[in-house]
């Protein structure tokens, strides 16, 4: 009924350049469209769950429950003054955000959102065309590139502002990628050693095997995790938002962009975060298959947005829940936790691979069983510790200061500075008065 009949003529729309160069333009259009209205609803979708979880209001007076806040927010930025520094480095100063938005839009061109289906077509005939823009046998590589290219909006951006904040901003993030990217790098490469291909659509196909336990966050939860943890820090989302942290620089790398500028900064944010989101429900959370997609492929769309909705309502829930982490111990936490912890798990992943192929059977089910078991033990074990560290003795003892002039130590403080504190020289000397030599009867 909503398919081509027995006598339909039915043509690979990949093999007929019309029909490839139309079903390009109009999926660009349709995704572009898609990412540009759930950047703004996404920022909707942001403040009224973190006002949820705070039991504060949130946006509700602009429209219906707040639903055009995103409109007069646009509204504001576009008749915002727009300023540039007076010595800024004026052409790169006004690339930067271009460069970092372009990215974020074109990222997600080789991941299908749904099973291919036939379409008809003027001309009598049905044409079996993809619901995607392109789906090639190396998307992890584009995936990973153009991830990577975002970064250098922010550091130009913070180096052409002339502004030493920004410009320790950019720092920051050259950093925190080079960190966090090896990770996600690793993480990416344990679905294409169980599915055997570097596309998207072979990857996503892969985890149907087994209906929902066929997901490879079943067979290898540290990956997923780490997958997890990595694509939050390649966004700079809480609490790897460190790049711009206010309360140490002012506003960070964008901290001289106003207007429409700060916009597309803004803009690139939100869309990567339905960019990652895609991404990880892509690699490890089944992509658009769930219940009754085969039978009807125009439900794999709408499964694989609820799926990134969901993957955002945790990221930011993250964001509500957890402090910024201070910089050293995120950089500690990139080079001496996530890394080799990704090792392991793009080993443990070798391993299993190996075995399902000269072993057979249930090897590949074992390992998943026992990677599971690891995996909430290790955790169970790290977050039990988490906040009861014992401070040493010589930091535990107390003693009381008075502030009359008797003795006694402060916690922590150097003798000199309690004796200053309390009233008393730090020499023979201070204890003399100034005049005369005598004290005052």
């Amino acid at each position: 009924m909503f398919g081509p009949g027995e006598s339909s003529v039915v043509i690979e729309c990949a093999g007929q350049s019309t029909c490839t160069v139309i079903h390009s333009i109009l999926t660009s259009l349709i995704l572009f469209s898609v990412l540009i209205v759930g950047f703004a609803y996404t920022t909707v979708l942001e403040r009224r769950f973190l006002a949820f979880l705070q039991a504060r209001v949130g946006p509700n007076r602009t429209g219906p429950y707040g639903l055009l806040q995103p409109v007069a927010d646009g509204v504001k930025l576009i008749f915002k003054e727009d300023i540039t520094p007076a010595r800024a480095e004026k052409i790169v100063f006004w690339a930067a955000p271009v460069i970092k938005t372009v990215p974020a839009l074109i990222v997600l061109a080789v991941v299908p959102f749904g099973p291919k289906i036939a379409v008809p077509w003027f001309d009598g005939k049905w044409y079996r065309l993809s619901q995607g823009l392109i789906d090639v046998n190396v998307g992890v590589l584009w995936l990973l590139g153009i991830t990577s290219i975002g970064i250098y909006g922010v550091v130009l951006a913070g180096w052409s502002s002339n502004n030493k904040y920004a410009m320790l901003g950019g720092l920051r993030s050259s950093a925190q990628m080079v960190s966090y990217e090896l990770s996600m790098g690793l993480a990416m490469v344990v679905p294409v050693m169980l599915a055997g291909s570097m596309s998207v659509g072979d990857i996503i196909d892969a985890q149907n095997d087994a209906p929902i336990l066929g997901w490879f966050v079943f067979q290898n939860p540290m990956a997923a995790a780490i997958m997890a943890i990595a694509l939050l820090a390649e966004v700079n989302r809480a609490p790897f938002d460190m790049p711009e942290a206010e309360q140490e620089l002012t506003a960070g790398y964008h901290s001289e962009y106003s207007g429409m500028k700060f916009a597309m900064f803004y803009l690139a944010e939100y869309i990567g975060m339905i960019a990652v989101s895609t991404v990880g429900a892509a690699m490890y959370f089944g992509g658009y298959h769930f219940a009754y997609v085969d039978q009807a492929p125009l439900l794999g769309p709408v499964v694989f947005g609820l799926k990134v909705v969901a993957l955002l309502v945790v990221m930011i829930w993250v964001r509500g829940t957890l402090p910024r982490i201070r910089y050293d111990r995120l950089m500690a936490f990139g080079w001496k936790v996530m890394l080799p912890f990704a090792l392991v798990a793009v080993a443990w992943s070798a391993v299993a691979v190996v075995l399902d192929e000269e072993v057979g059977g249930p090897a590949k089910l074992i390992m998943a069983v026992i990677a599971w078991g690891l995996f909430l033990a290790g955790a169970s074990f790290w977050l039990g510790r988490v906040g009861r560290k014992s401070e040493p003795a010589s930091a535990a003892r107390v003693e009381v200061v008075s502030l009359s002039g008797g003795s006694g130590r402060m916690l922590g403080v150097p003798s000199a500075l309690a004796r200053a504190v309390s009233g008393r020289g730090g020499s023979a000397e201070s204890e003399q008065p100034r005049s005369g030599g005598k004290r005052p009867g």
